[in-house]
């Protein structure tokens, strides 16, 4: 199990470095015209690769139903994202790079996200029952610790010291492209476990050819099948919204604090460090209460502990209080998660697993290129990021009130007895 939760540590370092903080507020403030427009072009980007994962996921979900091994997609996927996200080493501080620098980053978050769904798919074949929600969290744990260790290295030893120790060009900011390079050989080095310790389905000996056809079959039947499974759909339906959120506040985090708060480079540094303590500390935490209460109340739980702090940075104008609510915020973003991956595993069939996992992908990804948009268009209109926030505090709040008509399954409790 420790070698499969070692991809959280492994892919976290894209998220991070790359979709959250560092490469995003570059972006927005040193290739972008500006940073209003820059924070637009970020956000349709995103939420254009999210439109293309909300259709291909649910169809390689069930590609891999029928034809057997996870692993083989995991590492087309993540290589697609490793080499992406090396790339953007050449993009130079200049709007000659905005394209070349979109583009790169949207073939980065798609290989990156539909590599999770096969991931996810493996946790319920890894653990029992009564210790999925631990693994789930720690998983997310690692992975944030991943995203400190990779953040701190990238600060100090790149953008502080890259012109002693390399002797990078900061007028080029090399300093700062030098940690995207970095983060594309973070994610292939820690891979390495992943790939030669965590065992896999075995092979159907099934073509691509057939494994497409039955897989196009199998999704259209997994979504007639929701008829049945309406208890999967209302949570489907629930995570739609608050995931689309989490989307934007993973996309828009570090363009906020640029452009709201006047973060410089090393403040979002300092910032995505301590981001990361507080939200792998919530995850490794809120481990234990899924497994003891439920996915169910730790989501409940997470998503109102993520209410407050958004609805505080929106209107807070001290830089001082945006990094206490922020810091609090990210203390409920890997618990809502991580329970969320435990509860479909949970409510899953076991011979539908992929399949539904696609579907969950499909819930958190077909609308998911709303919310950036949405952020992205109400700041240009109102021309200020604060009322582009108002559109995740809105997300929260549906996605919260839906979960209460979801049921959780009473014999998880019999399985962890």
């Amino acid at each position: 199990m420790l070698a499969w939760a070692f991809y959280d540590w492994a892919n976290s370092a894209f998220f991070v470095m790359i979709q959250t903080f560092i490469f995003a507020a570059y972006f927005a403030s040193s290739i972008a015209e500006n940073e209003t427009t820059g924070a637009a072009q970020w956000g349709f980007t995103i939420g254009l690769a999210g439109f293309v994962i909300a259709i291909f996921a649910p169809l390689l979900g069930s590609i891999a139903d029928v034809g057997g091994p996870r692993k083989p997609w995991v590492y087309a996927l993540a290589g697609l994202s490793i080499i992406s996200t090396s790339l953007l080493w050449f993009a130079e501080p200049s709007n000659d790079f905005i394209q070349y620098s979109l583009v790169l980053a949207f073939l980065g978050t798609v290989g990156a996200e539909l590599s999770l769904i096969f991931y996810n798919a493996m946790l319920p074949d890894l653990a029992p029952p009564s210790k999925m929600g631990r693994w789930s969290g720690w998983g997310w744990s690692l992975g944030f610790a991943g995203g400190i260790v990779c953040l701190v290295i990238g600060y100090f030893v790149l953008f502080l010291n890259g012109s002693n120790l390399l002797g990078l060009d900061e007028a080029q900011a090399e300093h700062t492209r030098s940690t995207f390079l970095f983060t594309g050989i973070w994610f292939a080095v820690f891979m390495i476990p992943f790939i030669l310790k965590t065992p896999d389905m075995p092979s159907r000996k099934m073509g691509y050819k057939k494994a497409i056809q039955n897989g196009v079959s199998t999704l259209w039947e997994g979504l007639k099948s929701l008829k049945n499974e309406s208890n999967i759909l209302r949570f489907l339906i629930a995570r739609l919204f608050y995931n689309d959120a989490l989307v934007t506040i993973f996309a828009m985090g570090g363009v906020y604090a640029a452009g709201a708060f006047g973060f410089e480079t090393a403040d979002i540094f300092y910032f995505g460090i301590a981001l990361n303590v507080t939200a792998g500390l919530g995850s490794y935490g809120f481990a234990w209460l899924d497994d003891k209460s439920g996915s169910k109340k730790t989501i409940l739980w997470s998503l109102i502990g993520l209410i407050i702090p958004v609805v505080a940075v929106i209107f807070v104008q001290s830089v001082l209080w945006f990094w206490i609510w922020g810091l609090l915020l990210g203390v409920f973003v890997g618990p809502v998660q991580a329970a969320s991956r435990t509860f479909m595993g949970r409510m899953a069939p076991v011979e539908k697993r992929n399949q539904m996992y696609g579907l969950f992908a499909l819930s958190g990804k077909v609308t998911s290129f709303a919310g950036p948009m949405l952020f992205g268009w109400v700041t240009l209109m109102m021309s200020d990021q604060r009322w582009g926030m108002g559109v995740i505090l809105i997300m929260l709040l549906i996605g919260l009130i839906l979960m209460f008509g979801v049921t959780e399954k009473r014999t998880i409790h019999h399985e962890r007895a």
